[in-house]
């Protein structure tokens, strides 16, 4: 296949992410959030693959007219962002009243943190809470906080988007990579279990299974400087 339309297939196969984040975006506005998450599921396999075959087919130099940063740039916060808030709006776990405006400035705020360049680390750890509202409206649709609880909750990581802090990244991160990736493996287990278990009705093993993951992903960056 001429190196040229291997690049540019790759490149469908990265918007093709926008069309599943668009699929989840129907199932949000519907409240139907078992299906909505299944397909940002189908989105993030194609976003944790699309990179590595981006660099094995060379495209910024064989499809240079597309910029590849970009594009997933776009589809991620269609994905990470505008479909998980519209969730939230949908879910009633936000104070009505305040449901809409918190929506709002967390999508604002997120769309700052995406177009700010010192988004990673050199040692590409994120610089700040990533902006992976998609995993945190999953943990909350699964734990079901109270409304004042879940509004604190949404406010403090948008504030935490901009504070000197460090968030792993599961699949880049070289330190504790191993242990790392089978905490993700961990995660994407329960993660299609409470999906399977129509999230809220998971049972007690797989919430433990998801609070225990995140502890670990909250707890590693205090060791990332330590030789």
């Amino acid at each position: 296949m001429p190196a040229r339309l291997s690049g540019f297939l790759v490149h469908c196969f990265t918007a093709c992410g926008a069309s599943l984040g668009l699929a989840a975006l129907f199932a949000a506005a519907e409240a139907r959030f078992p299906a909505m998450f299944a397909w940002l599921g189908a989105a993030f396999v194609i976003d944790a693959v699309d990179g590595t075959l981006a660099r094995r087919y060379r495209v910024a130099e064989t499809v240079p007219h597309i910029d590849g940063v970009v594009l997933d740039l776009v589809v991620d916060f269609l994905t990470y962002v505008v479909v998980p808030l519209i969730a939230l709006w949908r879910s009633g776990l936000l104070a009505p009243p305040l449901a809409v405006f918190v929506c709002c400035v967390v999508c604002a705020a997120s769309a700052l943190y995406f177009a700010d360049r010192r988004m990673k680390t050199h040692d590409l750890w994120f610089r700040g809470f990533p902006a992976i509202w998609n995993v945190l409206v999953f943990y909350m649709l699964v734990l079901r906080p109270e409304p004042l609880i879940a509004t604190l909750i949404v406010i403090a990581a948008a504030c935490l988007m901009f504070a000197p802090v460090a968030f792993v990244h599961p699949l880049r991160v070289v330190r504790w990579r191993k242990v790392t990736l089978t905490a993700t493996g961990v995660w994407s287990a329960a993660a299609i279990a409470a999906v399977d278990q129509d999230l809220s009705a998971a049972g007690l093993i797989t919430k433990a299974a998801l609070i225990g993951v995140a502890l670990y992903f909250l707890i590693l960056p205090l060791f990332r400087n330590i030789p």
